[in-house]
């Protein structure tokens, strides 16, 4: 499973009753991708990528295993951030497919 590399946050927000200064993102699940039932993106006529944001914090939520009482806590910029990291893990396969 694809795990970004841990983002530090700008400001600290608190999860499970610690402070938390950097959050860790995993590539989300078929499962939880359904069971959220929207993509964390939109595709624009003009085909301009623009993120939705309140897709974006149920998936920072699930893949940072974070309550969004936490998600709601960061900074804009640290929420942009995860948001475009969530975003990516839908524009990228998992892994590369065989050329053998």
């Amino acid at each position: 499973m694809a795990v970004s590399d841990p983002i530090k946050l700008n400001s600290p927000i608190q999860a499970h009753g610690e402070e938390i200064t950097e959050l860790t993102l995993r590539r989300p699940t078929t499962q939880e991708a359904r069971a959220i039932k929207a993509l964390p993106y939109k595709i624009d006529a003009d085909e301009a990528v623009s993120l939705d944001l309140d897709v974006a914090a149920k998936y920072i939520a699930v893949c940072a295993a974070v309550p969004p009482s936490s998600v709601n806590q960061l900074d804009l910029a640290d929420l942009n951030s995860l948001a475009w990291v969530v975003a990516g893990f839908f524009m990228t396969p998992a892994s590369k497919p065989s050329t053998t």
